[in-house]
């Protein structure tokens, strides 16, 4: 969103001195291209202070995403030996994987108490969750492979061995489903299988909440620490974002070339056009079965959807969210259970993401994926996508570990960079609203939207 009157002249501006730049480079005419690099420097300093006054990391990866192709345009060899920063971006984000979703599944699991005693209302939760997700994901799987936009995009050399991780899926159904289930944590760990990680967490989840609160409680605190601490480290590691994703880009349109740029909207359009066949095909339908009040709704989450796709992060949405809930109706307990359980087990967004990210990979690498290597994907993206909406970007972190797992190269995922803080807007902002929609149908289902009192509070903070 657009807050002040200089911020809507230069973003604008910076678009009309790019696209005349582009214009003038494409033309054979070396004083137009002398022109043209010109304009589209000049485009990229107009950005610059855009997101200088912003002061926040998003516009900063939109900087260096456009800097990083303008450099690869223009200056190929030089653009191609930046690879080694994007390489430090990978390696770093690579090092969060196995204990965010450690300590992001224990805890989500554990930090309700017994699960006997959650309940109905926690059945009909995760009953809820996992319908909506699986349908998330269906939907990105049909959209991606309707657009195969992943495929003709032509990609480098081989990864190097520094981006190959061993220990290649088993072949037969029966040696895949012993190979999820870890025999040594700490291995399991080290070699990046994140999804004995995943399953090791839900054990462990599980046991960790059949004990007695005076027991649960230091373990349970520990997790919680180690949860925050890969929160932190996360947003310590984004703060290198700019940097990678514009040395991603130079280096990927420095090999390839401007033609990487066709697959990149495919991509982006299937994305954006997967997303809003969800809302019409899966939330609005769960919303008219449950007599949800749309238009009421819709005025509700406006502000919290707003929060998440400006900020890139559920996390930032919730209190607005949690508040906008409950003075819609929903009673507090409610509110209090259904939106932060569902900030680990019901990513919308993130999941169908994922869904299109992963067989883009897969199509841009000229792996043929069966249906049922496909669903096999969607089961293992089921499990290690829970837990990271609190962290932009971190949807990343699932996408290099399911590309590790079914033996994918890399390579691709240095192109879906370029385009990721776009994605993350639009799939965060499905994420809120899908919690929140998530937290009216539990109460419609339980009988009890509208039948409490609203705290004078909560209507003050939602007036505000």
């Amino acid at each position: 969103m657009l807050k002040t009157k200089s911020e809507r002249i230069l973003l604008p501006a910076a678009v009309i001195l790019l696209s005349a730049g582009m214009a003038s480079g494409l033309s054979p005419s070396k004083e137009l291209h002398s022109i043209g690099i010109i304009l589209r420097c000049t485009a990229i300093l107009v950005l610059a202070i855009f997101a200088l006054r912003r002061r926040s990391l998003t516009p900063w990866i939109f900087v260096a995403m456009v800097a990083g192709a303008e450099l690869g345009f223009d200056a190929p060899g030089f653009a191609i030996s930046l690879r080694v920063f994007s390489d430090i971006f990978l390696r770093l984000i690579k090092t969060i994987v196995a204990p965010l979703i450690l300590a992001t599944l224990v805890t989500g699991i554990a930090g309700h108490g017994d699960l006997k005693s959650v309940g109905r209302m926690g059945i009909k939760s995760l009953v809820y969750f996992e319908i909506v997700t699986t349908l998330a994901l269906v939907i990105g799987l049909a959209a991606i492979n309707l657009s195969h936009a992943g495929v003709g995009l032509a990609l480098p050399a081989a990864p190097t061995a520094a981006e190959t991780i061993v220990a290649p899926p088993p072949t037969h159904w029966q040696d895949f489903l012993l190979h999820i289930f870890p025999e040594n944590i700490a291995k399991s760990v080290a070699e990046g299988q994140i999804l004995q990680v995943a399953v090791f967490a839900v054990f462990f989840g599980i046991a960790l909440a059949s004990l007695s609160e005076a027991k649960r409680a230091p373990v349970l605190h520990l997790f919680e620490s180690l949860s925050e601490v890969m929160f932190k480290f996360t947003n310590v590691v984004m703060y290198f974002a700019p940097i990678g994703v514009g040395a991603a880009m130079a280096f990927t349109v420095g090999q390839m070339g401007l033609g990487v740029l066709v697959n990149l909207g495919k991509l982006l359009l299937t994305l954006y056009g997967a997303l809003v066949g969800f809302g019409l095909l899966v939330l609005l339908p769960a919303a008219l079965l449950f007599r949800v009040p749309v238009r009421r709704f819709l005025a509700a989450v406006a502000e919290p959807a707003t929060i998440a796709f400006a900020t890139s992060t559920s996390e930032a949405a919730l209190p607005r969210a949690m508040e906008s809930m409950e003075a819609l109706g929903v009673p507090r307990r409610i509110v209090a259970f259904v939106i932060p359980a569902g900030y680990s087990f019901n990513l919308d967004g993130s999941t169908l993401y994922l869904a299109v990210a992963s067989i883009f990979v897969a199509q841009a690498a000229g792996v043929h994926l069966s249906l049922g290597q496909q669903l096999v994907m969607m089961v293992t993206l089921m499990l290690t996508s829970k837990g990271v909406a609190g962290v932009p970007r971190a949807t990343l972190v699932v996408l290099l570990a399911t590309a590790a797992t079914f033996r994918l190269p890399t390579e691709p995922i240095f192109v879906i960079l370029g385009i990721d803080a776009l994605a993350d807007m639009a799939r965060t902002t499905v994420n809120v609203v899908g919690n929140c929609l998530a937290s009216v149908v539990v109460a419609k289902w339980e009988g009890e939207f509208g039948t409490e009192p609203i705290s004078p509070i909560v209507l003050e903070g939602v007036a505000d």
